[in-house]
């Protein structure tokens, strides 16, 4: 397949503001961009800075208006529910404007922040753009957090209001969220003066008098009243989205309104070859990046048909569900995390349950979220005859920094390798002393400054935190924190973090924080957490916990309160399962834990003593635990 990527890759190296000049067209403005890119705002530059629009105009009242009224905007497919609901662009928009009105009734204005925490339902995607149309600034919090880290965010973001429905539903059960909200709430410093809350009918919740406010009720008071979307400068936050950070204490990463704009409309049809009237299905949540670039904003921007899916890969009934919802909704592009496939995979390793589906309409599978293994692409390439796109970004950067450009034309396919820097990453290997290593051999993975638009621009009221977690290590770069090469053909290879993050399922946990949580225990004395490798979710955190002397508890007992204690304190989306009792950790004569030759006993790999151990026979001990409960797994 020819492919225009190198032309356009050039275009942009040779003039970085015109090219962004150019893919701005794409975006409705109130007042057009005359200059392009401001170098001295912020810690690393703004993108657009004399321009105003407004991002739920784009998404939603320029397609209702403009012959898209009837086309059907969002998807809701509930396997746990057993629903199916479509909406037309014209009736989120007038749902949102609704919303909107009643959020401004509680006091919501331009620039106050709100916090959503809510399932995969309408209301959720409603809440965002709501929050958008009236310049608020929204921070989404993923539902499986527990109520300690659900109180961090909401006293980093102050919301003025938290919108949250009263529960979850999951294959086997109901997940009360208010309590949750409640427990938070009385946790944190910060008190919203309102919370407003989707009652659903499968487990309706309490509400507290003088703070909770039935959410249908709020929108119903508004009548006939439709808040028009607030004229917002480019540069205005649109959401903050918090990651994890090594300290413990969550980044909120801001996105801006205007230049996330430009690049999710760039990407749509350049990147995944999505057209006008598509239905493009991204099987994330709205709680990490990919739920807000391609669940929501990007699809709506294009002019799409996105689906919302409240469901899982297996078990809602079973391992053929993804192509049941593709086929059910003609998904002609569907996106999701190797995770997902490898769950498929083991559960139907030889696609008995495709069969019956008609996929005709699905053109390309794209992954994300964790690197894709070969064994993996490879399976799915065999299972279902489609181009499976690899491509890698991050929470920060909001969209792909590598990819294989579907739209410009498939490059060959490297198997591991998720392709070529898209226009706006000029990426390099450096050593640690910051020059640039040879191609194929391993370092840093960096970006030249300035980063494109649509990336982040700060974090939430930490300016220099921003540099000095990003910008300071390398300067003039971005430094991503991951490990990786770039080829003699210009194709990225990413292969691991170079910090304490670990990728489980997709989700970026801290070590670090998972460390902090085992350290409360009242019989441990010492503790470290790896990223072991796992066969479905990529990476598993494995905790090591040395006992106090004399512990109350048997070395059992304390391994299952352990992981117990991270599912209360994080939730279980950490997927903390293993909790092994060592009678010493193996370290450095400077006191550093050989962490990373603790992850390659565990995985089986071959290691040697560094020559910095403190003492060596503790790793055989290491190996001999580990060989005790059976890992690493044959």
């Amino acid at each position: 397949m020819d492919s225009r990527y190198a032309q356009v890759y050039a275009a942009w190296r040779r003039d970085p503001e015109g090219f962004w000049r150019d893919a701005a067209a794409a975006v409705d403005w109130i007042r057009p961009p005359e200059r392009i890119f401001d170098a001295g705002a912020g810690p690393a530059g703004r993108w657009f800075p004399d321009a105003t629009l407004n991002i739920c105009h784009n998404a939603l009242d320029r397609h209702a208006d403009g012959g898209r009224g009837t086309q059907v905007a969002l998807v809701h497919d509930s396997p746990v529910t057993g629903t199916v609901a479509r909406h037309t662009y014209a009736e989120v928009r007038d749902a949102v404007a609704a919303l909107a009105a009643a959020l401004a009734r509680e006091g919501v204005g331009r620039g106050d922040r709100v916090v959503i925490t809510m399932p995969m339902i309408p209301q959720a995607v409603f809440a965002m753009l709501a929050c958008a149309r009236l310049g608020a600034v929204h921070s989404v919090v993923f539902g499986g957090f527990a109520a300690a880290e659900l109180a961090k965010r909401i006293d980093d973001a102050r919301p003025v209001l938290v919108l949250t429905a009263s529960c979850g539903m999951e294959a086997n059960r109901i997940v009360a969220y208010k309590p949750l909200l409640d427990e938070a709430l009385r946790l944190a410093a910060h008190r919203p003066g309102r919370c407003l809350v989707w009652q659903r009918p499968q487990l309706p919740a309490t509400l507290v008098e003088g703070r909770d406010r039935d959410w249908a009720e709020a929108v119903a008071a508004v009548g006939g009243e439709r808040a028009p979307c607030a004229e917002m400068k480019a540069t205005d936050p649109l959401y903050i989205l918090y990651t994890s950070g090594t300290t413990g204490l969550p980044k909120g990463v801001v996105r801006d309104t205007g230049g996330y704009a430009v690049a999710l409309a760039w990407s749509m049809p350049n990147l995944y070859g999505v057209r006008p009237g598509d239905c493009f299905w991204t099987a994330s949540d709205i709680g990490w990046v990919v739920g807000h670039s391609y669940i929501v904003y990007g699809p709506l921007i294009h002019g799409a048909t996105t689906v919302l899916y409240e469901g899982k890969p297996v078990g809602t009934p079973d391992a053929g569900a993804f192509w049941r919802v593709c086929a059910d909704h003609a998904v002609t592009a569907f996106f999701t995390a190797p995770t997902a496939l490898r769950a498929i995979r083991k559960e139907d390793p030889d696609g008995a349950l495709r069969s019956g589906h008609d996929l005709s309409k699905l053109r390309t599978l794209f992954l994300a979220g964790e690197r894709a293994d070969p064994t993996t692409v490879e399976w799915a390439q065999t299972q279902f005859g489609l181009p499976v796109v690899d491509h890698w970004w991050q929470i920060e950067t909001g969209w792909c920094i590598a990819g294989n450009p579907v739209g410009l034309g498939r490059l060959p396919v490297k198997r591991g390798s998720p392709t070529v820097p898209m226009p706006g990453f000029a990426l390099k290997a450096l050593d640690e002393a910051g020059a640039e290593v040879p191609p194929g051999t391993m370092g840093s993975l960096v970006a030249e400054l300035p980063l494109p638009p649509g990336t982040l621009v700060t974090l939430w009221g930490q300016d220099e935190r921003m540099r000095a977690s990003y910008l300071s290590t390398f300067p003039g770069h971005y430094e991503t924190g991951d490990a990786g090469m770039v080829d003699a053909d210009g194709y990225v290879w990413v292969m691991g973090r170079t910090d304490d993050i670990i990728n489980v399922a997709g989700h970026r946990l801290s070590t670090g924080g998972i460390e902090e949580v085992l350290a409360t225990h009242p019989d441990v004395a010492e503790c470290a957490v790896i990223g072991a490798t796992d066969a479905v979710k990529g990476e598993a955190p494995l905790g090591f916990l040395v006992l106090k002397a004399g512990a109350a508890r048997g070395a059992a007992e304390v391994e299952r309160e352990a992981v117990a204690l991270v599912r209360d304190r994080i939730g279980p989306v950490a997927a903390f399962k293993l909790a092994v009792a060592v009678g010493r950790l193996p370290k450095t004569r400077s006191g550093k834990i050989l962490r990373g030759t603790m992850k390659t006993i565990a995985d089986g790999g071959a290691w040697t003593v560094p020559a910095t151990v403190e003492d060596p026979a503790v790793l055989d001990e290491i190996a001999a635990a580990l060989k005790a409960r059976g890992l690493p797994e044959g």
